[in-house]
């Protein structure tokens, strides 16, 4: 959840030219109250719409970045950077979106219209899905223009909603006004917090088609905003609904354009120079359109350094999510899902907000503490970057357990000794293995090959109770190999086979069998699981699970079925069991971790999202309270439409070094800290110049001078008026 996709929503969306009680409406009939109360009964449709919309958007997004790595296999990289091209664009939509209402359609044809393509981008999404439906390009087809649609719905109606809710209250209703800004700002939490808790969920603990249900965490948000949309027509008779009165937005554009384009037709000295350079567009406009402007203008200059904190916020969903993938999510009581970790953000602004407002800043103007707007903003960079720093730390625990970084022509070697006897491995020309291998000695570090090309052809010297025995194996390069010693007809032989690269993705566990038996084995390790292991130290190949104990497994061999119990099969691990005998009923086995379990306990990425989202409070807010009082009624659109291209300015920022710049996750996000930290100082020294002042007296201001420019006659009439 974010705090610019619902607060400026609640707050910014309606302005003083949205007055449903001026123009056509005088003659409209009233709508039915609430209760017998002064709230009008539309208002319900829109709360409950604006809840399914939010808890539809929230909820598809937030198993995004975890559809792309795991559904299309992309990169990190890649999914990061899709992942944010598709945020951007939700906050480059509504742009559109505030056009097509005050233009041309009106608030109430715009969200119906886009509501109806938002729907049809959901189902898009969703069948793209479906596993069993075309091959890997239909997929990634069908999901791009879902998400293109959805971005333009989600976009288009964000600036709509919320003043449509406030129009339908009448003018002497104010404070009623205000109060159904507090309870719509309450559903988009309480849609946000739900969704982020429940899709997940709907993903990870549901199985479809074999595999996560993305189809069913995509459906649902897809079915909730097809209610949204019911309920909103639903209401269609009580709506008051005001006709398009033209966009300021395109104003300010046409005016500023017209300024530059005059400035630089009209380059001569011989021209006398102007006050301002938007003073150039007074041969088209008017006086009162130009001021209002040049107030925008301070407040957007400002506005400059805000994308840095957007594109440190909005990884909550991609590399935070990513980095949760890599942790230890076992709560006790519950297992959390990486992707649910996001739930925090809304449930510690909903926590934040009243500690802020009725605590912290009550107490700092007790103790005569100047806390400007500015300095709330400054600060609350600086806990945005101090939460990255905590993430950086904790990616580079992580790391511990992940596997070493391959590079050309070098590999991984590890010896399992299934042997009884303990035995020496020599590799011609390599200083390895210089002790010898115990029997079933649980494997020390992998050992690292140095070849002299892409692959090298090695010679293995096992020595066994005065026995040596030779073997010839082609070892790739950038490549992890296990070499499996057995006894074999009084002798040993051996194996090399291909262990894993990385980690499991998603905190799954992977495991694999080796058959030590005489005869072959047919492993059943869950009810989804079934294992096929040839004899004679064969090995089958890997097999992700979901982290669980598995101890209701059956080995069915030629003489009969035997219970299997593997134990603990843990985040992230990869493990290697081999079957070694059947007695007493019961198959005797030999597990090996070949990748550590994550040992990083995701509870750790609390203080991250403690500190960003204490940020948010500090730099969203205030930020958004603090540019509207600076700026003049009918300018607040304009603002706004500028505070949401921050948002989107900083999700194109991070796309760009996800896909230009890869480098290790940890210096990623120092890289993101450092510029955050850099950017709250220049940001800092423009608000220090910044002079805070108040629109109505600029106005009078610049009245005062432009009719004192006019000659005496003019300023004697002034002064009259005045006293």
């Amino acid at each position: 959840m974010k705090l610019p996709s619902c607060l400026e929503e609640c707050l910014c969306c309606y302005t003083a030219g949205d007055d449903p009680s001026k123009g056509d409406f005088p003659l409209q009939k009233k709508s039915p109250k609430l209760c017998g109360s002064n709230y009008p009964l539309s208002i319900a449709f829109i709360v409950v719409n604006e809840f399914c919309e939010r808890f539809s958007y929230y909820g598809m997004r937030a198993v995004l970045t975890l559809y792309f790595l795991s559904f299309f296999h992309w990169d990190e990289n890649l999914s990061t950077a899709v992942y944010h091209a598709f945020s951007a664009l939700c906050y480059f939509t509504p742009v559109i979106g505030a056009i097509m209402a005050d233009s041309w359609l009106g608030k109430y044809k715009t969200i119906i219209y886009l509501s109806i393509v938002y729907v049809v981008g959901h189902l898009i999404k969703s069948v793209g899905a479906i596993p069993s439906l075309g091959n890997q390009a239909v997929h990634v087809v069908l999901s791009m223009v879902g998400l293109f649609l959805i971005a333009l719905g989600t976009g288009g109606i964000k600036p709509c909603v919320s003043a449509f809710g406030g129009d339908q209250f009448e003018e002497e209703h104010t404070s009623e006004r205000s109060k159904f800004f507090s309870i719509f700002y309450l559903s988009i939490n309480a849609g946000s917090l739900i969704s982020t808790f429940v899709t997940p969920v709907l993903r990870g603990d549901v199985k479809c088609f074999g595999e996560d249900c993305y189809a069913l965490a995509f459906g649902v948000p897809a079915a909730l905003m097809v209610l949204a949309l019911v309920v909103f027509i639903a209401g269609s008779g009580l709506y008051r609904k005001t006709p398009p009165q033209g966009n300021v937005l395109l104003e300010v554009c046409k005016c500023i354009g017209f300024a530059i384009k005059n400035r630089l037709k009209n380059r001569s000295r011989e021209i006398p120079k102007r006050d301002h350079w938007l003073d150039w567009a007074s041969e088209k406009y008017s006086k009162q359109l130009i001021g209002e402007v040049k107030m925008v203008t301070r407040v957007l200059f400002l506005f400059i350094p805000l994308p840095m904190f957007w594109a440190l916020f909005d990884q909550q969903g991609s590399r935070w999510t990513l980095q949760a993938t890599k942790m230890n999510a076992d709560f006790g009581i519950y297992v959390l899902q990486p992707d649910q970790m996001q739930f925090l953000n809304p449930l510690l602004i909903l926590v934040f907000i009243p500690i802020f407002d009725l605590g912290l800043y009550p107490l700092i103007n007790m103790c005569k503490l100047n806390f400007t707007p500015i300095r709330k903003m400054a600060t609350g960079m600086i806990l945005a970057g101090l939460a990255f720093g905590l993430a950086a730390v904790i990616e580079v625990k992580i790391n511990e357990t992940d596997m070493p970084r391959l590079v050309p022509k070098e590999s991984l070697i590890r010896v399992l000794n299934l042997a009884k006897n303990p035995v020496q491995v020599t590799i011609q020309d390599k200083d390895l293995f210089q002790q010898p291998v115990e029997s079933f000695q649980n494997p020390a570090e992998y050992s690292k090959l140095i070849l002299n090309g892409e692959q090298q052809s090695l010679h293995f010297t096992l020595q066994h109770q005065g026995l040596t025995l030779a073997f010839n194996y082609t070892v790739k390069e950038k490549s992890v190999y296990s070499l499996i010693v057995f006894a074999a007809e009084g002798s040993l032989s051996s194996h090399l086979i291909t262990d894993l690269e990385a980690k499991p993705e998603n905190g799954l566990a992977a495991v694999r069998f080796i058959n030590g038996l005489s005869q072959d084995v047919n492993l059943t390790v869950d009810s989804n699981k079934f294992i096929a292991v040839q004899k004679n130290y064969s090995a089958s190949e890997y097999s992700l699970l979901e982290r669980d104990i598995y101890n209701n497994g059956k080995c069915i061999t030629e003489t009969g079925e035997f219970p299997l119990e593997l134990g603990l099969l843990d985040f992230g691990a990869s493990y290697t069991v081999v079957i070694t005998n059947i007695s007493g009923g019961a198959v005797e086995i030999w597990k090996s971790e070949d990748i550590k379990a994550n040992n990083v306990h995701m509870a750790w990425q609390l203080p991250q999202y403690l500190l960003i989202s204490a940020g948010e409070v500090m730099f969203s807010i205030t930020g958004l309270a603090f540019s509207y009082s600076q700026s003049p009624a009918s300018m607040k659109s304009v603002l706004q439409a500028g505070w949401l291209l921050t948002v989107a300015v900083g999700n194109t920022f991070v796309l760009i070094v996800a896909e230009a710049a890869p480098m290790a996750q940890w210096a990623e996000f120092v890289l993101f800290t450092v510029l955050l930290f850099a950017v709250c100082i220049i940001f800092s020294i423009m608000g220090y110049f910044y002079v805070s002042v108040d629109p109505e007296d600029l106005e009078e201001k610049e009245e005062k001078r432009e009719t004192s420019s006019r000659g005496n006659m003019i300023g004697l009439v002034t002064q009259k008026t005045k006293l």
